[in-house]
């Protein structure tokens, strides 16, 4: 297993070293005159120090969840901060398949709304994850904004949580666990996605490895109901629901049982018709419930401070018929995304929708708005 582990596990993502670094490295080492294999190249970061344990300085311990304890850290290497994610791999047999899916699956994800991936260490008995660190999940910052955010800076982060699901969708990536937690945010007001650690499992869980409930809120109605053709529209109407708890400050259907959360879902949205959800009628698991015929409510009843075109993206997100719900990538074309200018669809995927790459000059004046992010809250607890 131990073999597979690092057959999997491949090199870091993403190296950035201090300048003049590697010059005073290689004025030790023979210069070389053809490409380096995988060994000598693996070889050659062990010996900077990536992949060893001793490189990171631990500090505070961020949280501690499903299979992992998250510590905030430093690098020597770089003197940046990190997130240390140690994963333990001796007593639960499963718990490192949802790490092994993380990793492999982070190596080939570079964006800039996607957290990185810095290195990865392998000992017997532990697994660390070094991510880049960022100081806040969304969960937090809309705490922190007392639940009222500026609603230009939910049209900010929910383009970029966007903008990282559509380069995932088209990698053929599911998240599946979608929720503010999930979503990182630094002090410059740049969301990037995490924990990928469900997006490659057969199944969502109910629980998790140390028995804490996975929160239903974010979940879509068909997987709610047993589905498990799972393609990209998953992941929508978790978008929606969160773009509609940073309008409103308060999670749109906080269920707490599948009966629940659907009883929710259907007394906001209406219960689904033949109409609304073509074949739903027939679903056995659907009418074992029994539900009432509740109408649906104008969501603008519930979320006054959405206008028009807002309004309209959120009611294609949260459509019941997975293949009814609109892609991350028509999402970012949207006439609510109008007011950031035509150049945010051409950035590339290192490009931040920041105000300097766009000419949105409130970016930053609104983020100052908010209170500021403070260095190190206690962002990891979804782990």
């Amino acid at each position: 297993a131990t073999k597979d582990i690092n057959k999997r596990l491949s090199l870091p993502a993403d190296i950035r070293l201090p300048e003049g670094y590697l010059e005073k490295f290689a004025m030790n080492s023979p210069p070389f005159d053809k490409p380096m294999s995988r060994r000598l190249r693996r070889a050659s970061l062990s010996e900077i120090g990536f992949g060893k344990l001793e490189t990171y300085i631990k500090l505070d311990k961020l949280g501690e969840g499903t299979y992992a304890t998250v510590f905030k850290g430093r690098s020597k290497l770089t003197d940046n901060l990190v997130a240390l994610k140690e994963i333990r791999l001796e007593h639960e047999e499963g718990a490192p398949c949802t790490a092994i899916r993380e990793v492999s699956l982070l190596k080939d994800l570079k964006h800039a709304n996607i957290v990185t991936l810095h290195d990865i260490i392998h000992t017997d008995k532990c697994l660390t994850l070094v991510f880049e660190y960022l100081e806040k999940d969304l969960k937090q910052y809309m705490d922190d904004c007392g639940s009222i955010m500026s609603v230009h800076n939910v049209k900010i982060f929910l383009f970029q949580l966007l903008r990282g699901l559509a380069y995932c969708h088209k990698r053929k990536v599911l998240h599946r666990d979608l929720k503010p937690q999930n979503l990182l945010i630094n002090e410059k007001g740049e969301l990037k996605l995490a924990d990928f650690g469900l997006a490659r499992a057969k199944s969502v869980p109910t629980k998790t490895y140390s028995n804490e409930v996975v929160t239903l809120w974010y979940r879509p109605p068909d997987v709610l109901l047993g589905t498990t053709e799972y393609s990209t529209p998953i992941d929508m109407w978790g978008v929606g629901c969160i773009f509609y708890e940073m309008i409103t400050g308060r999670p749109l259907f906080p269920g707490s049982t599948v009966e629940d959360e659907l009883h929710l879902i259907f007394r906001i949205l209406g219960t689904p018709t033949e109409e609304t959800w073509p074949g739903i009628t027939t679903s056995e698991e659907f009418k074992t419930y029994n539900f009432p015929r509740y109408h649906a409510e104008p969501l603008v009843n519930h979320a006054p401070r959405i206008d028009n075109d807002g309004h309209d993206l959120l009611s294609m997100l949260l459509q019941f018929e997975a293949k009814r719900r609109v892609s991350a990538e028509d999402a970012l074309r949207h006439s609510y995304f109008k007011c950031f200018g035509e150049q945010v669809q051409t950035l590339a995927d290192s490009e931040y929708t920041q105000s300097d790459t766009l000419n949105i000059h409130c970016t930053v004046q609104t983020l100052s708005h908010q209170p500021s992010l403070s260095p190190t809250p206690n962002i990891y607890n979804s782990y």
